[in-house]
């Protein structure tokens, strides 16, 4: 099963695909918190995916945005 998710705002660069994926990094500099979150939600996401057996992915759409895809194993 997978749950795809994209947007239309600027993507993120390539070479951070993976980075973001680690605890409290973030895309944006800021340190104001209106700004943005404190950078765990996408390593909480990865982790729990990958503790059922599945994984979380990102790529930048060709006319810009993110697409980010949540991949799960069918249920038996």
């Amino acid at each position: 099963m997978a749950l795809t998710i994209s947007d239309k705002v600027p993507g993120i660069p390539t070479e951070l695909h993976e980075k973001v994926f680690q605890p409290f990094f973030r895309v944006e500099d800021s340190r104001n918190r209106g700004t943005g979150g404190t950078g765990l939600g996408l390593a909480i996401a990865r982790t729990i995916a990958r503790r059922h057996g599945g994984d979380v992915h990102l790529k930048n759409a060709p006319e810009g945005g993110l697409v980010v895809t949540l991949t799960l194993p069918a249920s038996q």
